[in-house]
């Protein structure tokens, strides 16, 4: 998983919230901790995609306090060989189960307003663009989007 997490920073610096070298730092045993607190339980969860020996891809679900009927959901990353095989779609449908699971019905999450790729794939997997517009979390002159569909 730090593997990949590492690749998904230098790959997309502004999709996630922390910096490769940040990533870096961390020592193993955190990411072994984070790992299995997510590995259970309704409030996160993170599911990887592992044709055999390397991770490929990634994609997370949380819930937020204000809407408890929605699950977030964040870090989604497919490694460059993997795009368009259709595994980003096996990774939403993944995190959809789980929220429906947890009983909440509808997925959300945010795209930076110009990354057109991630814009159209979510489109392609039935997210919609809701209008909502809200700061990028770390870079103050970005923007990113809503989008939203059913679990």
């Amino acid at each position: 998983m730090r593997a990949l997490r590492l690749e998904m920073l230098a790959d997309s610096p502004l999709a996630f919230l922390e910096t490769v070298a940040d990533a870096a730092a961390r020592p193993h045993a955190e990411y072994a901790l984070r790992i299995a607190s997510t590995s259970v339980g309704s409030q996160t969860a993170q599911f990887v995609a592992d044709p055999g020996g390397r991770l490929v891809g990634h994609a997370g679900g949380t819930v937020l306090p204000s809407e408890p009927e929605l699950t977030v959901v964040y870090a989604v990353y497919v490694t460059p060989d993997w795009r368009g095989s259709g595994l980003l779609s096996d990774l939403v449908d993944a995190v959809a189960a789980w929220s429906r699971a947890c009983g909440r019905p509808e997925l959300m999450l945010e795209v930076v307003v110009g990354n057109d790729r991630a814009y159209r794939a979510y489109q392609r997997l039935g997210f919609v663009d809701t209008g909502v517009r809200v700061p990028h979390p770390t870079v103050a002159a970005m923007t990113e989007l809503q989008m939203r569909r059913a679990a």
